[in-house]
């Protein structure tokens, strides 16, 4: 038995006004392709180099000089933390208006040594050396104003033959 012709699909008259028949689909051949992959792989590619521009002007430098000798030095730099950890000593440091650093420091002997350095996330702006001086309320406040911006502080707290060291980030 024959299907009747009601069933079968057949191209659909165009309804324009203009009556120019059966509308006109083209096929897609091989340069509808290689437009479709040129277009592609130019979006990998631009934002692979978008991507490595920004990655190479933002990196602010070497973390190690000789990753190898840095390696050789760890385990002695994880002896020094749990030293450091037996101390008990505790560092809150915080910036005041006018831009110098004030550190308190808890259960530290009395009259320490308080230095450090002050390095911009980034390395746009050169590190700075922090010295500190006793306040009246105990505190240490640097003599230095730390510009404005997010900066890495390095605290070295020397007091009765022993060093402790503290890293806090400071905005």
């Amino acid at each position: 038995m024959r299907p009747s012709s009601s069933n079968r699909t057949s191209p659909q008259p165009n309804p324009s006004p203009e009556g120019e028949g059966l509308a006109r689909i083209r096929p897609f051949t091989g340069k509808h392709m290689a437009a479709i992959l040129v277009a592609g792989f130019g979006v990998v590619v631009a934002v692979n180099f978008t991507m490595a521009g920004l990655a190479g002007s933002t990196f602010g430098g070497i973390v190690v000089e000789n990753t190898y000798v840095a390696s050789q030095k760890f385990n002695g730099w994880l002896d020094e933390a749990k030293a450091q950890e037996a101390l008990g000593w505790k560092l809150v440091a915080s910036r005041r208006p006018d831009g110098r650093v004030v550190v308190e420091l808890a259960a530290a002997p009395a009259y320490p040594d308080v230095t450090a350095i002050a390095r911009h996330p980034l390395g746009r702006q050169p590190d700075m050396v922090l010295t500190f001086v006793p306040d009246a309320s105990g505190a240490y406040v640097s003599r230095e104003a730390l510009p404005e911006g997010r900066w890495t502080v390095r605290f070295t707290v020397e007091a009765q033959r022993q060093t402790w060291r503290s890293e806090q980030a400071i905005r």
